[in-house]
């Protein structure tokens, strides 16, 4: 197979161009209006849907299919009446990093607004899970994630009380969970983590602000200290339009 001396690392093959060479409408509109969205620029206002279609000489549902992919891709936004083109998607580690760290290294400003702190006897499958003790008393702390005060994702973590039991009283929620942990003298030693893409339900939809067609991206932890106990158990639900993640891999 011949590929384009200008192909992209990482782009689709032959730009997704199916090797019979017939492609939806659509999908070539899609791709003009991409270039359009490179030469607009992050924050500016792309043409209406009447005028893309009289530019393209298609039908407006054809336009408005192309920007429905470009906004799931996180392309391009809503904002308003009108659709903009979006900022880069923002990188996260998997590592034992905190969200707050993989953040401010993209030179943004996260933050978090609480859903709620509350505590009760650990599970039968929380127990199972972590290695805590069924029925010990267990924090669950769910926040929603800002980034420049734009709400991307929603955090739901599991703490016994007996590793941080003044959580209610001297835990800032707007701050770092993994560096209230190092205040306490608890350190992270190891952790087993599976990312799946994921719908959010109603619920998760309303507090992100987000469509509950827009897929997430969901991350589950299991963290242990440094000598091996039990220490959180983490539910992270992203936008997908809004994040990628990244790791280093070596043998």
């Amino acid at each position: 197979m011949d590929y384009p001396n200008d192909q992209a690392p990482g782009a689709p093959v032959r730009s997704g161009i199916p090797e019979h060479g017939r492609i939806p409408k659509y999908y070539a509109v899609k791709a003009e209006i991409a270039v359009l969205v490179d030469e607009l620029g992050e924050g500016n206002l792309i043409p209406t849907e009447r005028d893309l279609s009289e530019r393209y000489d298609v039908a407006r549902e054809t336009v408005r299919q192309a920007l429905r992919e470009l906004v799931l891709e996180g392309k391009l936004r809503r904002q308003g009446r009108g659709t903009v083109v979006a900022g880069p998607k923002l990188e996260q580690p998997l590592s034992l990093a905190s969200y707050t760290e993989g953040v401010r290294r993209q030179g943004r400003t996260p933050g978090r607004t609480l859903v709620g702190l509350d505590r009760f006897p650990c599970p039968d499958v929380l127990a199972a899970e972590t290695g805590l003790t069924r029925g010990e008393p267990v924090w669950h702390l769910e926040r929603v994630l800002l980034a420049d005060d734009e709400r991307v994702g929603l955090e739901s973590t599991y703490v016994a009380v007996a590793r941080a039991p003044r959580l209610d009283s001297d835990f800032e929620p707007d701050s770092s969970f993994y560096a209230y942990l190092h205040e306490q003298g608890i350190g992270f030693g190891d952790a087993d983590e599976r990312i799946e893409t994921v719908l959010a339900t109603p619920r998760e939809a309303l507090l992100i602000g987000t469509p509950p067609a827009l897929p997430m991206l969901l991350i589950h932890r299991v963290s242990r200290d440094t000598q091996g106990r039990p220490l959180e158990r983490v539910r992270s639900l992203y936008r997908g339009d809004r994040f990628s993640f990244t790791a280093h891999l070596k043998e």
